[in-house]
């Protein structure tokens, strides 16, 4: 990337946006002015600078990848399951404000027929809507970003997802051979204007928006929608839809390394859980040394401990890492669980995504997938088993950004599983999650959304009554 277009990023949402007093449910900016080329890559970096900073954070937490250093406090609210309405307002702002670049240019490119631009515009609104209304459930989006509504409508969350279904199949159906204007190039910032890219993934959002509801009240439309996909033919997203223009310098970094490592001025808070850890070294993982630092696991929510943090690993970040909308690896898994579930081919597809990830880190999948080895698809193994599979190495694939895509998928299907006992107990089974040590939650549950923060509910009055935070979302039947 240019430095020209970096400038567009930092401009954005993207690392500075919790420094402004910015409301989602009042537009100051008149953005029909700017043009489309100026307000899409600020609104993929927005999307991306919030979904990869303090949404990473939290996913990263209640994934089990890193927990709480003993030697500082910065994510205890985290780490202890008590975000509350004063919490990552920020977030949930930036996020809109993203949403709010995005919607014009998709609003605009209606307006002039430039079906290019309004696919990708519809691809993003759609992808940072699932992300929002995953974690809250009932989330303004049909009249979300809209300047003349002040107190926007939150749509339920199942309604969000047929919404995001119906967006996606109208820009779907638009003829991109006949796109009027100015086509994507250096301003598209995840495929460079790649329309082939932008269509696989709109596919591939379809099929992870089906597949997100296939234990819910909506179990037979997800069962429908995802075998009409597998039998129409179309592609699936085949490669990173990611920002990889990253820098080691200030305000130029991966969004997960400029939060935590540049602006904590820190590299100590987060350290190696034994969750993710105790499994990898139970099954010779080499991912484990490209992960974490030398050094001990830290027992999950375990930062009271006395011993000297510097006993325990600390969280490998890059300042030059991609961040993630999705990745080749999500696509191939996504793939993988809806063959075993509804076709075929899905041993082929898992063997790809966990292929692809240890390539990543210079390494090679294919003694652990062989015959007898520790990744072995199950292939005459019952449904279960399958799922375990895919959902258990879709949750190691997807450290250290897109942690929320594993919290996310452990509440749809149960895996990893849950540990009948604490982290320091002999019998703990590795990979389990473990209930943190000074979680605060009542009952010894886990977290299963974000609640709304206060401000929201301040400036907008059809904000929903508060959920508790163990409380699932309308899909989480597990």
């Amino acid at each position: 990337m240019k430095k020209i277009t970096i400038s567009l990023m930092i401009l954005s949402v993207l690392f500075t946006a919790c420094d402004t007093n910015l409301d989602i449910n009042k537009d100051p900016d008149d953005l029909q002015t700017v043009p489309m080329s100026s307000q899409l890559p600020a609104g993929i970096a927005g999307l991306i600078g919030t979904e990869g900073s303090s949404y990473a954070l939290i996913g990263g937490f209640w994934s089990q990848y890193w927990t709480q250093s003993n030697g500082s406090n910065q994510y205890k609210d985290i780490d202890s399951y008590i975000i509350g309405t004063g919490d990552y307002y920020s977030a949930w702002r930036d996020m809109y404000d993203a949403l709010g670049d995005i919607r014009q240019v998709k609003k605009t490119a209606l307006a002039e027929k430039n079906w290019n631009y309004y696919l990708i515009a519809t691809v993003l609104e759609v992808q940072g809507s699932q992300v929002l209304t995953d974690f809250y459930g009932s989330i303004p989006y049909t009249e979300a970003n809209d300047k003349s509504i002040l107190e926007p409508h939150f749509n339920t969350g199942d309604q969000v997802y047929e919404f995001m279904i119906n967006d996606l199949d109208a820009a779907l159906s638009k003829d991109l051979s006949t796109s009027v204007g100015s086509a994507p190039s250096k301003d598209d910032l995840i495929f460079g204007g790649d329309m082939t890219n932008w269509t696989a993934f709109a596919n591939t959002m379809k099929l992870k928006i089906y597949m997100r509801q296939t234990k819910s009240s909506r179990a037979s439309i997800a069962s429908a929608g995802i075998t009409k996909l597998l039998s129409s033919g179309v592609a699936f997203l085949d490669t990173d839809a990611a920002m990889t223009q990253f820098e080691n310098n200030p305000g130029l970094s991966n969004p997960l390394y400029e939060s935590d490592r540049r602006k904590l001025n820190t590299a100590t808070n987060l350290r190696m859980s034994t969750t993710l850890s105790s499994f990898l070294d139970e099954n010779s993982d080499e991912r484990k040394g490209k992960y974490y630092g030398a050094g001990n696991p830290l027992n999950q929510g375990d930062f009271s401990n006395t011993a000297g943090p510097a006993t325990f690993s600390i969280v490998t970040l890059s300042a030059t890492t991609p961040a993630y909308l999705m990745s080749r690896e999500e696509s191939l898994f996504l793939q993988a669980e809806a063959q075993a579930r509804f076709g075929s081919g899905d041993k082929a597809l898992y063997d790809a995504a966990v292929s692809e990830n240890f390539t990543k880190y210079g390494l090679d999948a294919s003694s652990y997938l062989a015959t007898g080895g520790k990744y072995e698809y199950p292939t005459s193994g019952t449904l279960d088993n399958k799922i375990k599979a895919i959902i258990t190495q879709k949750w190691i694939s997807s450290f250290p950004g897109n942690g929320f895509e594993a919290f996310f998928e452990t509440n749809r299907t149960g895996y990893p599983k849950t540990s009948a006992v604490p982290q320091s107990d002999p019998s703990y089974i590795p990979g389990e999650l473990a209930y943190s040590i000074n979680g605060a939650t009542p009952g010894g549950l886990f977290p299963k959304r974000v609640i709304y923060p206060q401000e929201e509910k301040n400036t907008n009055n059809n904000t929903p009554t508060l959920s508790k935070i163990t409380e699932p979302v309308w899909w989480n039947q597990n």
